[in-house]
C-alpha cells in the first residue's frame, strides 16, 4: 500500500500539487471520503490552505490513479468500490505481487535487506489489538513498498502501489469484520524473510499465496455481512 500520514510542515519539499495529492489520497484510501462522494475543489483548497489549482492537479493525478472519476457538469466523485473489483485486482496482483517478491529476492541491495529485515522485527513485535486502523495499515504499507523498492524496478513499483491502493480501500470497508487480522499480517514475517534470504521461489509463493489469502478472507467478510 501507499498509504501515509501526510505532514503538512514539509510543503517546502514537495510541490503543493504533491501534499495536496497525497492529503486526498490518503483520505480517500481509509473512506474519509466515502465511494461515490462528490470532491469539491474549493473547499479540499480550503481545508489545505492552498490555491484550487494544486488540488486540480492532484484530482486529475488521482483520476489516473482510479481513486476518483470526473464526469463534465457534474464534477468529480470518489470512485465506488465493487465486489468485481476485487477479482479484477486480484488477477493482477497474482501475477505481479510474486514477480516483484522473486525479484526483490534475486537483486536487493544489502541495504535493502537491512532495511527489509527492519521491517520485518516491526511486523514481528506488532500488536494488532492495540493498533489502530492507521498503524496498521502503516506497517502492512511498509511491508509492500519495501519489498517493491528492493525489486529495483520502477515501471513495476508504480502499477503496484496503485493497485495496492485500491486494495486499502476494500481493505477498510471489512477491517472490522476480518476474523484473524493479526494472521494476516504476521504472515509477511515469512514472505519478507525468504526475500531477506534471496530465495526467489520460496518468496513467490509466499507473495501469491499472500495475495489469493487476502481475497478469500474478504470475500467472507463482504458476504457474510
Amino acid at each position: 500500500m501507499a498509504f501515509e500520514v501526510l505532514a503538512l510542515g514539509d510543503r517546502a519539499k514537495r510541490s503543493l500539487a504533491e501534499v495536496a495529492y497525497e492529503h486526498i489520497r490518503d483520505r480517500l484510501l481509509m473512506l474519509d471520503i466515502k465511494p461515490g462522494d462528490l470532491l469539491n475543489d474549493e473547499d479540499l483548497a480550503r481545508d489545505l490552505g492552498v490555491g484550487r489549482t494544486p488540488v486540480r492537479e492532484a484530482l486529475k493525478r488521482l483520476e489516473l490513479d482510479r481513486l476518483v472519476v470526473s464526469y463534465p457538469r457534474r464534477g468529480t466523485f470518489a470512485t465506488r468500490v465493487e465486489v468485481t473489483d476485487l477479482a479484477f485486482i486480484s488477477e493482477i496482483r497474482t501475477q505481479l505481487e510474486p514477480l516483484a517478491a522473486s525479484r526483490a529476492a534475486r537483486v536487493a541491495t544489502e541495504p535493502m535487506r537491512e532495511q527489509l529485515r527492519a521491517v520485518m522485527c516491526a511486523v514481528e513485535s506488532f500488536d494488532t489489538r492495540a493498533a489502530s486502523v492507521v498503524e496498521t495499515l502503516r506497517l502492512d504499507a511498509s511491508v509492500h513498498q519495501s519489498i517493491y523498492a528492493a525489486a529495483a524496478n520502477p515501471h513495476l513499483e508504480d502499477v503496484l502501489i496503485r493497485y495496492d491502493n485500491l486494495v486499502t480501500r476494500i481493505w477498510c470497508m471489512v477491517l472490522d469484520r476480518l476474523p484473524d487480522l493479526s494472521r494476516h499480517l504476521h504472515e509477511h514475517v515469512d514472505l519478507l524473510r525468504a526475500v531477506i534470504d534471496g530465495d526467489e521461489a520460496q518468496a513467490g509463493e509466499l507473495a501469491r499465496t499472500h495475495v489469493t489469502g487476502f481475497e478469500h478472507a474478504v470475500r467472507e467478510a463482504l458476504f457474510a455481512a
